[in-house]
Formats: C-alpha cells, sequence, structure tokens
C-alpha cells in the first residue's frame, strides 16, 4: 500500500471511532447527568529518508467531555439533586473516588446517601454524608444539609485540578487522574435533576456527515486497489 492508501486508512479508523462516540451519545441523550463527548483528531508526520515522500497519518484517540450545562428538570424529590454551574458530585466505589453529575440519590436504612449503584455520596471532606432516617431534610444551595432544622453535612462539589483531565468510566462517572479541588461557590439545587447536555439533533446531523465522510474514503480506497491491481496486471503482461 502506498502512502495515499495508508493516510486514507489512519482517517477511516478514526471516522469509526467517532461514529461510536456519537452512537453512544446519541443512546444517551436522556440520561439523566450524561455528559456529551467528542473525538479529537491528531496528525503525525513521518519523515522519508531521502525527504521526497513523508507520510501523513491521523489518529484519534484523545476525548474530551462537554462541561455545559444541561436541562434542570423539577421532580420534587427529596434527595434528587442536581448541580447549577461547575462542579461534580464525588462518590466512594470500588475503584476509589469517582465524579458525577447524576444526583438521583437515595438513603440506606443507615441514613447514607447513595447513587442507584449503591455508590456512597461524599462530603467536602472527602467522607461519606449521612442523614438522619425519618426525619425532615433539608438541603441549601451550598450543600449544607439539615435535619428538623439542624446542620447535619454538607455534601461537597469538587473539579478536577485540570478541567480537561476527565476520563469517563461507566457512563456517567468520571475519574481525574491528576486530582480534584472543591467547588468555591457550589450550587445544588434540592427537587432537581440535570438531564443530559446532548444536543440530539446536532450528533445525529454529525452522524451522517461521518457516515459520507467514511463512504467517501472507501471510494478512494477502492478505486486505489483497482489502480494498484491494474498495475500489477499490465507489469505481468509485459514480462
Amino acid at each position: 500500500m502506498e502512502t495515499a492508501g495508508y493516510a486514507s486508512l489512519s482517517r477511516q479508523v478514526g471516522l469509526i471511532r467517532e461514529l461510536q462516540v456519537v452512537a453512544n451519545n446519541v443512546a444517551n441523550a436522556v440520561t439523566t447527568g450524561y455528559r456529551q463527548e467528542g473525538l479529537v483528531f491528531s496528525e503525525y508526520v513521518k519523515r522519508s529518508e531521502d525527504d521526497t515522500a513523508d507520510l501523513s497519518l491521523t489518529r484519534a484517540s484523545a476525548r474530551n467531555t462537554s462541561l455545559e450545562q444541561g436541562a434542570l428538570n423539577q421532580t420534587g424529590g427529596t434527595f434528587d439533586l442536581a448541580v447549577e454551574g461547575e462542579g461534580f458530585f464525588q462518590v466512594e466505589t470500588g475503584r476509589g473516588p469517582r465524579l458525577t453529575r447524576a444526583g438521583a440519590f437515595s438513603t440506606d436504612a443507615n441514613g447514607a446517601l447513595l447513587t442507584p449503584n449503591g455508590d456512597r455520596v461524599l462530603n467536602e471532606a472527602g467522607t461519606p454524608v449521612f442523614v438522619p432516617p425519618g426525619q425532615d431534610v433539608h438541603i441549601a444551595s451550598d450543600g449544607t444539609i439539615s435535619a428538623e432544622g439542624q446542620p447535619v453535612g454538607r455534601i461537597g462539589l469538587f473539579m478536577p485540578v485540570e478541567r480537561t483531565d476527565l476520563h469517563r468510566e461507566d457512563g456517567v462517572l468520571f475519574r481525574s487522574e491528576q486530582g480534584v479541588e472543591p467547588v468555591l461557590n457550589p450550587r445544588i439545587l434540592q427537587g432537581f435533576l440535570e438531564g443530559s447536555n446532548v444536543n440530539p439533533v446536532h450528533q445525529m446531523a454529525r452522524m451522517v456527515e461521518i457516515q459520507r465522510s467514511y463512504e467517501m474514503g472507501q471510494s478512494f480506497l477502492d478505486a486505489e486497489d483497482q489502480r494498484i491491481r491494474d498495475s500489477i496486471n499490465v507489469l505481468i503482461r509485459t514480462q
């Protein structure tokens, strides 16, 4: 395969990966707390030994996560919480602390605040949040939890130290490899859930663009394959 073929093939691989990312966004357009994801294309250039035929390849492996605010939907649930502005809830998983914007929480018999998967929600100090069972609970916008009018704890909001350091795990969970820091002015809404920030119309349009680009690339590869076959046949006949 010649240089043009390698370059086109690397682009095709990247388009397949982007199509998978966009399809996942569309599938999660109504998932609570889901963050839209995108793919970043990079170019790698390999210099030839005689400086006459450099090879340029594309690679699509880096992903970026949209931090745009999703729609806030009122539910009235005591432990339905939404983040307005920047910040993530931090939860304790079997793999360590993780970040999420999905705030559909509940409590167990001991009063621990839990995600639907049973992960404990953490406070600003990084320890599990507990609320007194059976009492009237109010959660202020700064995360302070009050039971029967008395403060009993505070839910923490965090951001990665490096804003691009978000690595998706399990749909709405993220890990930050460089650590997190508390949000200085948190804003939490009780009785609300944040919807997905995916724009399904834009994502469907992008899916069509990717499919068309892939078909064009495949047409080029087919034509290149036929050209090489024809060249080989001509060479064989002239021997």
